[in-house]
């Protein structure tokens, strides 16, 4: 590789945990690198950089694209493609999610919908279609959870991840004031 030792660090990283997430290691890298330049940057330099094939380059590019996670940027008087990626992490993350949300979830959703609808011939079918409802039932409402999530400004949305514990402290003082009110009211089958 032909980078600064931090961003190769960073880079090879990427590249590392590219492979845990499910994409190519090369994709990782050149995501990364992209990430951390300062200006929008063509594929031939990204194969110099990174020491890759041109061709494994523009796979890549074309699997990020595909994820929306690259921005194709032109210069004046330059034929070539030049790839950034968007400034705000924030829209990173709300592109990844949606974007693993419609690879990996969606589909679950409809196989689970189609086989939820089919009557089941057995005992066993039965079981694991009540096995399959749960689930089903617990992908749909993190889904609901995911749309109102994602409607938030970035502000409110920095502010949710920033409480972590502190809303399960917030639902439980709304428990107590909850119930503080059913039991402070007059039982009218107690009236005579």
């Amino acid at each position: 590789m032909n980078l600064p030792p931090l961003v190769q660090s960073f880079v090879l990283h990427f590249g590392e945990m590219g492979s845990r997430w499910g994409i190519n290691r090369t994709v990782g890298q050149i995501y990364a690198l992209l990430f951390v330049s300062p200006a929008p940057v063509c594929a031939e330099e990204i194969a110099e950089s990174l020491g890759i094939s041109r061709s494994n380059v523009s796979m890549s590019l074309r699997e990020l694209q595909a994820w929306n996670l690259v921005i194709l940027k032109h210069k004046p008087d330059d034929r070539r493609d030049f790839f950034t990626t968007p400034d705000d992490v924030w829209q990173i993350l709300r592109t990844l999610a949606e974007e693993r949300k419609k690879r990996e979830v969606d589909p679950t959703l409809s196989v689970l919908r189609e086989i939820l609808m089919q009557r089941p011939a057995s005992e066993a079918e039965r079981h694991a279609q009540q096995r399959m409802s749960e689930m089903h039932t617990l992908i749909e409402q993190l889904t609901h959870w995911y749309d109102d999530v994602k409607q938030l400004e970035t502000e409110r949305l920095a502010t949710l991840l920033s409480l972590g514990a502190k809303v399960t402290k917030l639902l439980e003082a709304k428990d107590r004031v909850v119930s503080l009110g059913r039991s402070r009211r007059p039982n009218p089958a107690n009236r005579s």
